[in-house]
Order: C-alpha cells, then structure tokens, then sequence
C-alpha cells in the first residue's frame, strides 16, 4: 500500500492517541508488525513558539519508521509554516488532526471543530501540501454531532486540496468513543473519493478487522483504544487476514513481559520519575483480563519505582 509517495508494509495502522502513542509504544507496536505508526498530536503552535514539551513529541527513530506527525491547529499560514520547519526531521507522513473531541481542543476551533468550516479545512490543507513535500493526510470523525454529519464533503474538500490520504472514524464528536461506530459512514467516504480512505471505530479483534474491511471496502485500518495494553493486536490481525488462522490471545507471562519492557523503555525515554507515573495507566490496560487485576490498580497507582512495579506484577500476577 501506498500513501504519497510512501510504501508501507501492510494497512493496518496505530491510531495517533494523545498521552499513548509516545516513541516507546510506537516501537512496540511497530515490533508486532504495525504498517504505520501515528505520533500524539502535536500543536503547530507550540512548535513555533519553541515549547520543549512540544519538541519533544517530535522525536523518532529509525526503528519505528515509517511514522506518521500529527499537527493540530486551525491557522493556515501557522499549520503551513510548521509543516515547512519540520519537513526535515524524519517523518514520513503529516496527518491534520480534524476528529481531537477534547473541550479545550474544540474550545479554540481546532480538532474535530474544522470539519464544520469546510473551506477553513481545505486551505489548511492546501497550505500544508504547497509548502513541503511529505504527504499530507487528514484524521476525521463522520461528523461534529448529528445535525453536522459532513464527512463526504470534508473527504471530496481533502481531495481536492491534495490530502494523499483519510481517515474516518465511524463516531460524531457528540458521541466521543461512546456509543457504535458507524462503518457506513466510512464506506460512504470510500465511495466518494479515489484517495486512501483508513477506516477507524470499534476493531477490537482481528474478525472486526477483516469485517471493516470487507464492509467498508476501506484501504487500511487504524487502531486506537484496543492496541492499548495490547500491541500483539498488529500481529494477531496481520495473521488472521493473511492466514485465517487465529493466534493465541498472550499470556499472563507474556503480558507481564511485555509491561515491564515498556516500562523500562519509557523510563530511558522520559526518567524514572515521569516513566512510572506515566506507565500505570499502561499497567492498567495490559493487565486487563487477568485475575488479580483489579486489586492491582490499586496498588499500581501508588509505585514510585521500577523495582516497585517489577515486584508488583511478579508477585501479584505470576505469584512469584
């Protein structure tokens, strides 16, 4: 598959999660076979205005590669001039954020806000592919609540403004991620444009995978929420769809691995202090499903080390 001129491996993809999709988990996900990994939203304001915290969202490595930026803004001229700064750095994709549900993001008309003024989209995106050359690709929900269910319009406006690529996800920004995704809001976008269209909305297993395919006709899958706790998820999918086959849901063992490795990497990463903190809500989801879970949050939520958490897991999960 191909977005722009990027090749990618395969279309199953890591959705862009605020406060999730940091280097480490990227890495991960990328290690069980993710197509294309999507970085936390980063604000093309902050970038011009030198914020560190920002800067740092922009770090990636060659392993995680081909990984896709995810810029959120609603001035043209700044998103633009932002896609020029960072054209050098080592991304291969920039995606516009136009689906972020967050009050503050919505507040200051960004995010999923854009979708309700087409032509303040198309200009962004117009700017951002005229002022660089990586591929620009756009992130959209079916619409901004009921009475706004837009996304044919914005997907035929991200066309013609050169977008390379789209994806939907199936909900309104009313709804957040409560309620079902809609997937024939998705196979109405594919239906209306000639661009990669992603489908995104309640793949949880690989058999969802492969019905959202099939369904919507869609080119890729992005996942969100179910890669949380989970990157086995890129593997297990990969699997299914190429062999029928299903792969064993991971161990308790392999679960508690696999946490401790992540928790290891983000402390490199951020320090210990931040990493530990950071890592519980991790611990959170990669332990859903097991016994001992639930009284472990608990515990988790008070561990101030590595040591501590090691211990933890060892001792409440695999009674060691």
């Amino acid at each position: 598959m191909k977005i722009g001129n990027v090749v990618l491996e395969n279309n199953i993809f890591l959705a862009p999660m605020a406060g999730v999709t940091d280097l480490p988990f990227r890495i991960l996900c990328k290690e069980m076979g993710c197509g294309l990994v999507y970085s936390e939203m980063v604000s093309a304001k902050g970038i011009f205005y030198g914020n560190e915290n920002t800067t740092k969202l922009l770090t990636i490595e060659q392993r995680e590669k081909p990984t896709a930026v995810q810029l959120f803004g609603s001035d043209p001229a700044i998103m633009a001039a932002m896609a020029k700064k960072i054209e050098n750095y080592p991304i291969d994709i920039l995606d516009v954020n136009m689906g972020c549900p967050a009050p503050k993001i919505v507040k200051n008309g960004e995010g999923s806000a854009l979708t309700k003024n087409p032509s303040l989209v198309g200009q962004i995106i117009k700017a951002m592919v005229t002022a660089q050359k990586k591929p620009v690709t756009v992130k959209i929900r079916k619409g901004f609540d009921d009475n706004h269910i837009n996304a044919v319009e914005i997907a035929k406006v991200a066309q013609e403004n050169g977008a390379a690529a789209i994806a939907v996800h199936g909900r309104t920004r009313e709804q957040y991620y409560s309620g079902k995704a809609d997937w024939d809001s998705i196979k109405a976008v594919k239906d209306a444009v000639s661009i990669p269209v992603i489908g995104n909305g309640d793949v949880f297993t690989p058999q969802d995978a492969k019905a959202l395919l099939e369904y919507t006709n869609c080119d890729a899958i992005m996942i969100g929420r179910a890669a949380q706790g989970n990157p086995w998820i890129f593997k297990r999918i990969l699997h299914y769809l190429n062999t029928g086959e299903q792969l064993p849901e991971p161990t308790a063992e392999q679960k508690v691995e696999k946490a401790l490795c992540h928790a290891r990497m983000l402390i490199d990463y951020k320090g210990e202090y931040i990493g530990i903190r950071e890592m519980r809500k991790h611990i959170s989801w990669y332990m859903k499903g097991i016994k001992g879970a639930a009284e472990l949050r608990g515990k988790i939520n008070q561990v101030i080390s590595y040591n501590e958490m090691e211990q933890l897991l060892k001792n409440e999960i695999l009674k060691k």
